[in-house]
Protein backbone atom coordinates (compact mmCIF):
# COMPACT_ATOMS: atom_id res chain seq x y z
CA UNK A 1 0.00 0.00 0.00
CA UNK A 2 1.43 3.47 -1.00
CA UNK A 3 2.02 6.04 1.50
CA UNK A 4 -0.82 8.41 1.83
CA UNK A 5 0.16 11.71 2.54
CA UNK A 6 -2.18 14.06 4.79
CA UNK A 7 -3.72 16.96 3.28
CA UNK A 8 -1.89 19.95 5.32
CA UNK A 9 -2.38 24.01 4.44
CA UNK A 10 0.34 24.23 1.87
CA UNK A 11 -2.11 21.98 0.10
CA UNK A 12 -5.23 24.26 0.84
CA UNK A 13 -2.92 27.30 -0.16
CA UNK A 14 -1.96 26.65 -3.34
CA UNK A 15 -5.69 25.66 -4.36
CA UNK A 16 -6.91 28.85 -3.38
CA UNK A 17 -3.88 30.56 -4.96
CA UNK A 18 -4.64 28.92 -8.17
CA UNK A 19 -8.11 29.68 -7.59
CA UNK A 20 -7.21 33.13 -7.65
CA UNK A 21 -4.66 33.56 -10.26
CA UNK A 22 -7.78 31.67 -12.05
CA UNK A 23 -10.40 34.53 -11.33
CA UNK A 24 -7.76 37.07 -12.51
CA UNK A 25 -7.07 35.83 -15.32
CA UNK A 26 -10.18 35.24 -16.48
CA UNK A 27 -11.36 38.68 -15.34
CA UNK A 28 -8.75 40.29 -17.49
CA UNK A 29 -9.17 37.96 -20.78
CA UNK A 30 -12.99 37.29 -20.71
CA UNK A 31 -14.94 40.26 -23.35
CA UNK A 32 -18.15 38.50 -22.29
CA UNK A 33 -19.38 40.52 -18.92
CA UNK A 34 -20.66 37.15 -17.62
CA UNK A 35 -17.16 35.39 -17.83
CA UNK A 36 -15.75 38.96 -15.91
CA UNK A 37 -18.34 37.90 -13.06
CA UNK A 38 -17.47 34.29 -13.11
CA UNK A 39 -13.49 35.69 -12.89
CA UNK A 40 -14.80 37.79 -9.95
CA UNK A 41 -16.54 35.21 -7.87
CA UNK A 42 -13.13 32.75 -8.70
CA UNK A 43 -11.29 35.54 -6.94
CA UNK A 44 -13.39 36.01 -3.76
CA UNK A 45 -13.92 31.87 -3.45
CA UNK A 46 -10.21 31.63 -3.44
CA UNK A 47 -9.75 34.63 -0.92
CA UNK A 48 -11.99 32.34 1.59
CA UNK A 49 -10.30 29.40 0.99
CA UNK A 50 -7.29 31.26 2.11
CA UNK A 51 -8.96 32.73 4.91
CA UNK A 52 -10.59 29.34 5.66
CA UNK A 53 -7.23 27.65 5.94
CA UNK A 54 -5.90 30.01 7.99
CA UNK A 55 -8.33 29.91 10.43
CA UNK A 56 -8.12 26.23 10.73
CA UNK A 57 -7.31 23.99 13.31
CA UNK A 58 -3.31 23.40 11.77
CA UNK A 59 -3.11 26.64 13.08
CA UNK A 60 -4.52 26.72 15.86
CA UNK A 61 -2.89 24.24 17.63
CA UNK A 62 -0.01 27.14 18.78
CA UNK A 63 -2.17 29.98 19.91
CA UNK A 64 0.91 32.11 18.38
CA UNK A 65 -0.01 30.92 14.84
CA UNK A 66 -3.75 31.60 13.02
CA UNK A 67 -6.38 33.78 13.92
CA UNK A 68 -8.91 31.19 14.73
CA UNK A 69 -12.45 31.69 14.36
CA UNK A 70 -11.92 34.96 12.98
CA UNK A 71 -11.18 32.82 8.80
CA UNK A 72 -14.44 31.31 9.03
CA UNK A 73 -16.24 34.70 9.87
CA UNK A 74 -14.53 36.79 7.36
CA UNK A 75 -15.08 33.79 4.98
CA UNK A 76 -18.89 34.45 5.80
CA UNK A 77 -18.88 38.07 5.31
CA UNK A 78 -17.06 37.58 1.86
CA UNK A 79 -20.06 35.36 0.92
CA UNK A 80 -22.90 37.87 1.64
CA UNK A 81 -20.90 40.67 -0.02
CA UNK A 82 -20.59 37.83 -2.92
CA UNK A 83 -24.22 37.47 -3.22
CA UNK A 84 -24.47 41.03 -2.83
CA UNK A 85 -22.00 42.03 -5.59
CA UNK A 86 -23.94 38.99 -8.25
CA UNK A 87 -27.14 40.84 -7.88
CA UNK A 88 -26.16 44.03 -8.36
CA UNK A 89 -23.95 43.18 -11.46
CA UNK A 90 -26.36 41.04 -12.81
CA UNK A 91 -28.80 43.88 -12.64
CA UNK A 92 -26.24 46.07 -14.36
CA UNK A 93 -25.22 43.53 -17.25
CA UNK A 94 -28.81 43.29 -17.49
CA UNK A 95 -29.44 46.83 -18.34
CA UNK A 96 -26.14 47.03 -20.88
CA UNK A 97 -28.12 44.47 -22.62
CA UNK A 98 -31.16 46.71 -22.72
CA UNK A 99 -29.48 49.00 -24.13
CA UNK A 100 -26.51 47.88 -26.62
CA UNK A 101 -28.02 44.28 -26.85
CA UNK A 102 -24.94 42.58 -26.59
CA UNK A 103 -22.88 42.06 -23.56
CA UNK A 104 -19.30 42.41 -24.85
CA UNK A 105 -17.73 44.59 -22.22
CA UNK A 106 -15.97 45.95 -25.48
CA UNK A 107 -18.64 47.93 -27.04
CA UNK A 108 -19.21 50.22 -23.14
CA UNK A 109 -17.45 53.00 -24.55
CA UNK A 110 -19.89 55.55 -24.56
CA UNK A 111 -20.60 57.60 -21.25
CA UNK A 112 -24.30 59.05 -21.32
CA UNK A 113 -25.36 61.42 -17.77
Amino acid sequence: MPDLQTIGLSHYLIVGAIMFVCGAVCMATKRNALGVLMGIELVLNGANVNFVAFGSDFLRRNPAYGIGLDGQIIALFVIVLAAAEAAVALAIVLNFYNNHSTVDVDRADELKG
